[in-house]
């Protein structure tokens, strides 16, 4: 067997705290003294002292945080590595790459601002980038900085895009959530079920009186009757979540991300019926209005100023988010927004290679 070694000077990765003042006493009680990673390239430390760079932001995925991209990884590069290698082999020029920690108890966030969760987009757009400014020799200009993900951090990056491109000049989104028709809608019936082992009183069988079962407690209207927050106070107790279990947390992570609701029960609503099933079309079209396939014409402007738009998706999307990332690039087009859409035969995991494509674009569209 042949150990992976570095073939050139890996860069220098330094890990800081940054004390939060946005995300002191959140919702969730999530802590505020967070853990950011910050690698530098090698040429950080060449030549001249007073050199500055380009600032990349990775924005991790559904359970994830930014440090676990600096994590040793089996048969390939973790990021400041796969970073190290493209610069050594000019496929891309030399940048800083910012990993920030946005983890949750829900199991995380969507890189947006919500009452139920915490202020996540104010948290990396007011704090962490002027952070990172002060203490860091970085070119200090939108034009100059970007920022990538994967699944909830690929939807993170082209949110950030749209909503907040005063921040970035080019984004990159791996397989982001979009068109939420297809990537949560099928899900919800597991959803409810994992959700039903919570309920009170447990159903028994015979004759139900289903129109009042519906009706109770404001389930017609996205509230918890109790059963979401038994679920919630099962799994926070736990170190090893069902696959069942994992869908279902996630799912209430997207609700209390596109429907909070400072008045609900556990601060936001859910868009489907706990004991019949029913779509409740209100809830539903908060969420929708959170789709980056229903945003494009809304903030074409600011999408328009990007430097650069990069997305991707595996055809093989076990998620279904190849429909989405099609239906965004087509969107994208017809507004005249110009960006590299690309696909690939895999589906939604291990696809960090995907990073070989995409940091060199981002590099290239960011360069002084």
């Amino acid at each position: 067997m042949t150990l992976k070694r570095p073939k050139g000077p890996p860069g220098t990765l330094v890990v800081l705290e940054h004390d939060s003042k946005i995300l002191r006493d959140n919702p969730l009680g999530d802590p505020h003294l967070r853990k950011l990673a910050v690698w530098l390239p090698p040429q950080y430390d060449q030549g001249p002292g007073a050199r500055r760079f380009p600032v990349l932001y990775d924005l991790v995925g559904y359970t994830g945080s930014g440090l676990s991209h600096t994590n040793w990884k089996p048969f390939g590069d973790n990021v400041p590595e796969r970073a190290a290698r493209l610069i050594r082999e000019r496929k891309m020029g030399p940048a800083i790459i910012v990993f920030p920690d946005c983890f949750t108890a829900m199991g995380g966030n969507q890189y947006v601002n919500s009452s139920a969760i915490g202020n996540y987009a104010d948290y990396l757009t007011r704090e962490i980038i002027p952070f990172v400014d002060r203490e860091f020799r970085t070119l200090a200009a939108r034009e100059h900085r970007g920022c990538f993900g994967k699944s909830s951090g690929g939807y993170g990056a082209i949110i950030h895009g749209m909503k907040y491109a005063r921040f970035w000049g080019a984004v990159a989104c791996h397989s982001g959530d979009a068109y939420f028709d297809f990537v949560y809608w099928h899900d919800w019936p597991n959803t409810l079920d994992e959700l039903a082992k919570h309920r009170r009183p447990k159903r028994r069988a015979g004759a139900c009186d289903t129109r009042r079962e519906a009706g109770a407690k404001g389930l017609a209207e996205g509230a918890d009757d109790g059963r979401i927050r038994r679920f919630l106070a099962q799994v926070w107790k736990k170190e090893k979540l069902t696959a069942a279990e994992g869908h279902c947390i996630m799912n209430l992570c997207m609700a209390a991300t596109y429907d909070p609701d400072p008045g609900a029960p556990l601060g936001f609503r859910i868009p489907f019926n706990l004991e019949s099933g029913e779509v409740i079309a209100r809830r539903w079209e908060r969420w929708r209005k959170h789709d980056p396939v229903n945003l494009v014409t809304r903030y074409r402007g600011s999408l328009k100023s990007l430097r650069g738009i990069y997305l991707d998706c595996g055809w093989r999307d076990q998620y279904h988010i190849h429909y989405g990332a099609r239906i965004l690039s087509k969107r994208l087009a017809q507004a005249g927004v110009r960006h590299t859409y690309e696909e690939f035969d895999d589906d939604h995991s291990d696809i960090d290679y995907r990073l070989d494509r995409s940091l060199p674009f981002l590099s290239r569209a960011l360069r002084p």
